[in-house]
């Protein structure tokens, strides 16, 4: 990739990684959102510590390597910000982001929690039942299980291993009339669940411990003939950057399974740490593991906030968390009798997780049994555990199908499970492929072909999101169902290209990259451009999680120069600045963080009156453009083009609860809403309106969208947008109410 590709000047640039952080200061703010129960509080909390941890195993851990070891960066900054003045910058902000992660944990939700009937006690609070049960506790199911690692000359600093937890410990012996001190390590247990729920809880009420409280209380019993002078909790994050060369690859299986054994050795980046920790403990662990002052974080306590996700998960407790989504079954799969009757005569577009994945389930199990069923193909980039179209893609193999599935081993940090399922799948019969050397497999494709009286016909299905159960409850993703003959002559060719050395390609309908979609897409946007200098309608939305291509930016910029109205919605980086007068005061970036992740990728273009929107599984990157598959397909069915731009997007773009608005400085303040102004929070609308069509469809009615884009599909005026024009609503029902953040109540709506 080409150096310099940004023609404007660097300042017209947000650093992506700066941009990361603040898109984690947004899930922080929900978070500190007291409209939210607290055990989802918890859970964001959470989650803010989750992604800290991949941020700094990938993409610290890369600057580090660009600053210390010279290598060269994949992908060049368009802000032209050095590694080291990267790093600097993200020590500011991320020290500043933990600081609040816990101060908001001591301060509010651990008081809250307490007042609601889940408490977190230390070991000298507990009551004599309590004692005695942890006590007995410890000695059955912890000390057996515990290693001390003393570190002397004779035995070495040990490797810790990334993200686990461990207690540094000084002790202290007699020594030939002198007193000795050394230091040692425990680690804490993974296999042992680290939220140990005391004796007594009630449905509605928990106490509970922390396992590390457990073991430092007992560190004597280890050590014996030793006095244990202090200790400290801390963690360790390592560079988990899998790196290495898939021409030389002999087994691409097992070459990334060696490598998977090297991840938990890599090059440390990070030391969290208690606050109290003595700072000998601080300098024996810097030294240890090579790291700077700046990589320290000292934490107020416990070190690792991702435990407390367990209580997001223990049984009971349901007045403390949302309200328990119950997916709809699409109102066409509702009235449907055969699947594939269905997609023949329609193409169908289901929105998760407010309609149910089970149609997607569905539709890959009855193609394992069907007799006129030949052959499915299929990718899969991250799937769940036990997961059915696994179990069903088995089962067609067994079954004398002809069964094919693109397992891409590189999806990072699902690299042993995906490994897991390829053996299994391989066991039962399916010819499983790894893709392209050199590129990830990102799209989201599935074909089915069947046997029928007029001929073979193909049955696709296309995403945004993975074939993954578990995930399709908490992502928000949108797929197509389609038998139109363009789209499966497509499809077998991109399994084609996956599977084989397919040349030549014609793509009929998909944008595929690198196969030339970046080059398409900027196409689309130059269309709008010039659009907009003929005096013709011309208007951009594009909904994606990160934007940070500077060959993209640019047009977007000149585009916006034009005249073009854009509305970007970007879940987490962008590398745009939004509102700059002379350069993007036509441009709107918003962000919404809400109870489900926003991942779905919608892209609409106006094109003088005859919108053109399509759907896809590529953000707006380097990576995605340059080293891997990724599909961009366009909606051509009038009803599923008129519930995207008439229905979806402008919700979306309307959402003032949960949307925050991107500044020039890279700041996000949430989207103001004036007095008076109805509150709209997009994920309830779309939970509503799931549930009414369904009901809808089971009454065996239509459900009608009155359109907000016009009858062509034009997007709403400006006047509009800024004036609170309702979004597009069903004809048969008022349009969903949701309550200001003040006044509302735990509804169904959330």
């Amino acid at each position: 990739m080409p150096k310099n590709l940004s023609e404007f000047p660097q300042e017209n640039y947000l650093n992506r990684e700066l941009s990361w952080l603040e898109f984690n200061g947004r899930v922080l703010e929900e978070a500190a959102d007291r409209t939210n129960p607290v055990l989802e509080r918890i859970k964001f909390l959470s989650i803010v510590s989750s992604n800290l941890d991949e941020f700094f195993e990938v993409r610290v851990a890369g600057l580090q390597e660009q600053l210390y070891a010279g290598l060269e960066p994949q992908d060049f900054p368009a802000d032209g910000l050095s590694p080291v003045e990267q790093l600097d910058r993200i020590e500011q902000r991320a020290h500043r982001l933990v600081a609040d992660q816990y101060q908001l944990l001591h301060q509010e939700l651990m008081p809250q929690l307490r007042e609601s009937g889940v408490e977190w006690v230390r070991l000298e609070e507990l009551n004599p039942t309590e004692r005695a049960f942890v006590d007995r506790f410890f000695n059955t199911s912890v000390y057996p299980v515990l290693t001390p690692l003393a570190i002397d000359p004779g035995h070495p600093f040990p490797h810790v291993h990334n993200k686990s937890l461990n207690i540094a410990l000084l002790v202290e012996r007699k020594q030939a009339s002198q007193m000795q001190e050394l230091f040692a390590v425990v680690q804490v247990p993974a296999v042992l669940d680290r939220v140990v729920v005391l004796p007594g809880s009630a449905p509605d009420r928990l106490r509970f411990v922390l396992l590390e409280d457990i073991i430092a209380a007992n560190l004597g019993r280890l050590f014996g003939g030793f006095r244990v002078l202090g200790h400290t909790v801390f963690r360790v994050t390592r560079n988990t950057d899998l790196a290495f060369d898939e021409d030389d690859a002999e087994d691409l299986l097992q070459s990334i399974e060696e490598n998977l054994r090297q991840r938990m050795r890599g090059d440390a980046v990070r030391l969290e740490i208690s606050e109290t920790a003595d700072e000998r403990f601080v300098q024996m662990l810097v030294a240890a593991l090579d790291l700077q002052a700046r990589d320290v974080y000292r934490v107020t306590g416990p070190v690792d906030i991702t435990g407390f996700m367990a209580l997001h998960r223990v049984e009971g407790l349901r007045n403390l968390r949302d309200e328990p989504l119950v997916p709809v079954v699409p109102a066409a799969f509702a009235s449907a009798t055969d699947v594939f009757d269905l997609i023949r005569s329609q193409d169908v577009l289901v929105h998760h997780p407010f309609e149910s994945f089970g149609a997607v389930v569905n539709f890959i199990e009855r193609a394992a049994d069907d007799p006129q069923v030949l052959a499915i193909k299929q990718t899969l980039y991250r799937t769940s555990g036990g997961s059915p179209i696994i179990q069903a893609l088995e089962r067609a193999a067994q079954n004398g199908k002809q069964v094919t599935a693109l397992v891409e081993l590189k999806a990072r940090f699902d690299e042993e499970n995906n490994i897991v399922w390829a053996r299994s799948l391989e066991h039962a019969g399916v010819h499983v492929v790894y893709g392209v050397v050199g590129l990830k497999t990102h799209c989201k494709a599935s074909l089915v072909v069947r046997r029928e009286p007029e001929g073979l016909r193909r049955y696709v299905h296309l995403s945004t999101g993975n074939y993954n159960p578990t995930t399709a409850r908490i992502y928000t993703d949108i797929g197509l169902f389609t038998a139109r003959p363009e789209f499966g002559e497509d499809t077998s060719e991109l399994f084609n290209l996956l599977t084989g050395y397919s040349q030549g390609r014609r793509w009929r309908k998909f944008l595929v990259a690198p196969l030339g979609l970046r080059e398409q897409v900027i196409e689309l946007i130059g269309r709008e451009e010039r659009n907009a200098a003929q005096g013709k309608p011309a208007r951009i939305i594009v909904k994606m999680n990160a934007l940070v291509e500077p060959t993209v930016i640019d047009p977007l910029y000149r585009a916006a120069q034009a005249g073009v109205k854009i509305d970007l919605i970007v879940r987490g980086t962008c590398s745009l600045r939004a509102g700059v007068p002379g350069l993007s005061e036509n441009i709107r970036v918003i962000s919404i963080v809400d109870r489900f992740l926003e991942h779905s990728r919608i892209f609409y273009f106006e094109n003088a009156g005859d919108p053109e929107v399509f759907l896809g599984s590529a953000d707006w990157m380097p990576r995605n453009f340059y080293r891997r598959i990724e599909l961009m397909f366009p909606v051509e069915d009038p009803k599923l083009k008129n519930r995207l731009v008439n229905d979806i997007l402008p919700v979306i773009l309307k959402d003032n609860v949960k949307a925050r608005m991107l500044q020039g400085d890279g700041t996000y303040l949430r989207v103001p809403r004036e007095e008076g102004q109805e509150a709209i929070r997009s994920q309830a609308v779309f939970q509503a309106r799931a549930r009414e069509s369904s009901r809808v469809a089971a009454a065996g009615t239509g459900l009608h969208f009155v359109p907000i884009f016009g009858e062509r599909g034009q997007p709403p005026s400006d006047q509009t947008l800024e004036n609170g024009g309702e979004p597009g609503t069903a004809s048969r029902t008022a349009p969903p109410k949701v309550r200001s953040p003040r006044s509302r109540k735990r509804t169904e709506s959330r």
